[in-house]
């Protein structure tokens, strides 16, 4: 197993788990943290048949590590779209695309790029004392990581713009009573039922959850005659699998399916 500096990542019973770990700095997310994880999500692509993400220490994550040299304050020119160019934004994408289904488990403050990982997954656990922020207004630059797409299409665009404007924390209650995460917990709990979750999907038809996962995605930028194009498309897919061939014979003689991920 790969050892890294600023996460932790294990495998076990097909459910790969990473870990952020840099409590010191509750978990902000510096340009090798990026590479460190975007290394990790390749790995357990082809490890692992879920993943489940989530911080050590008191945050899942504060966004982006500020306390760098990088930041040029007197370079007029200075250009802090480069980083999201080549760190963050590859790390986002491939969590958009990862062929296994992905859980994030999400306490303490989850803000900035913290909160673009936290809401990339399919489905998102949150403790109690988790509070979601937008903070990029405060000190003068945009939401980044696909925040605003991801909390416009799922809250809306007047809620999004008050979290996006204003900056406050969001409370895991809130999130979920709006529709933007899909459990609370309490905080003692939080890793457990991500876990459960995540080996529900690692005994799922995996290969047919990354064509859900895709269709899902898909639904949010395609209109209905190209959503139903793509479903027919995947459908073929999907039915040519051995896992669906296994569902359809366990339903016939109604026993649960033993899916191989195939």
């Amino acid at each position: 197993m790969k050892k890294y500096n600023l996460i932790e990542y294990e495998v076990n019973d097909e459910i790969a788990l990473i870990r952020l770990n840099d409590p010191d700095t509750l978990n902000s997310i510096s340009k090798e943290m990026a590479l460190e994880i975007l290394d990790a999500l390749n790995s357990c692509s082809n490890e692992a048949c879920a993943l489940v993400l989530t911080g050590n220490g008191r945050a899942f994550s504060s966004g982006a590590n500020l306390n760098t040299n990088d930041i040029d304050i007197s370079d007029k020119n200075r250009d802090l779209g480069v980083g999201l160019e080549e760190y963050f934004n590859p790390m986002i994408l491939k969590l958009r695309h990862l062929p296994i289904p992905f859980v994030s488990a999400v306490h303490g403050a989850v803000a900035g790029i913290g909160c673009s990982i936290a809401l990339m997954a399919d489905v998102i656990i949150a403790s109690k004392s988790a509070y979601f922020m937008q903070a990029f207004c405060k000190i003068g630059l945009i939401p980044d990581g696909g925040s605003a797409y991801l909390l416009a299409r799922t809250i809306g665009r007047a809620r999004a713009m008050e979290l996006m404007l204003l900056g406050e924390k969001y409370s895991a209650e809130q999130a979920h009573f709006d529709g933007l995460i899909n459990k609370v917990v309490a905080d003692d709990e939080l890793e457990s039922a991500a876990l459960g979750i995540a080996t529900r999907l690692a005994k799922g038809p995996t290969t047919t959850l990354q064509l859900i996962r895709d269709s899902a995605w898909a639904a949010l930028d395609s209109s209905l005659e190209e959503q139903l194009d793509r479903e027919r498309k995947l459908q073929t897919d999907a039915g040519r699998s051995d896992d669906f061939a296994e569902g359809l014979t366990a339903f016939l003689e109604k026993r649960p399916a033993k899916f191989k991920g195939k």
